[in-house]
């Protein structure tokens, strides 16, 4: 199921994210599977596969917002503009925020893709 508009709240070990329109939200939670080989000490192919399978559950969503702590959303964005492209088109924003509930995240959405689509001259969809 894809709904037009989604948040993602991410740091290096999980992601949660919530795709949503006015009527409903669908979550899915993703955690990273960590590979201990010798050539890989500093967990960079770790972080990339799990940065990828993020990209891939967001593959088809039109508006994407993601959060999480400064680190992770930094790291998450110059994992998608360099090796995910075209899901780095949809995301429209990133915020950096600690610990939110599923609720608070959702209503931080909503009002973000509210102001995003007014300063765009676009009713809002969710």
């Amino acid at each position: 199921m894809s709904l037009f508009h989604a948040v993602v709240h991410t740091d290096h070990q999980s992601a949660e994210i919530l795709q949503f329109d006015a009527d409903q939200v669908v979550g899915q939670k993703l955690k990273v599977h960590p590979h201990n080989t010798p050539q890989h000490h500093s967990g960079v192919r770790t972080e990339h596969e799990f940065f990828g399978s993020v990209c891939d559950a967001l593959d088809g969503i039109a508006e994407v917002l993601v959060t999480g702590t400064h680190t992770a959303v930094t790291d998450f964005k110059h994992y998608a503009d360099k090796h995910r492209p075209q899901v780095a088109a949809h995301i429209v924003g990133y915020e950096v925020v600690d610990h939110p509930t599923e609720n608070q995240l959702v209503a931080l959405a909503r009002k973000f893709f509210a102001n995003f689509n007014q300063m765009a001259g676009r009713p809002s969809t969710g």
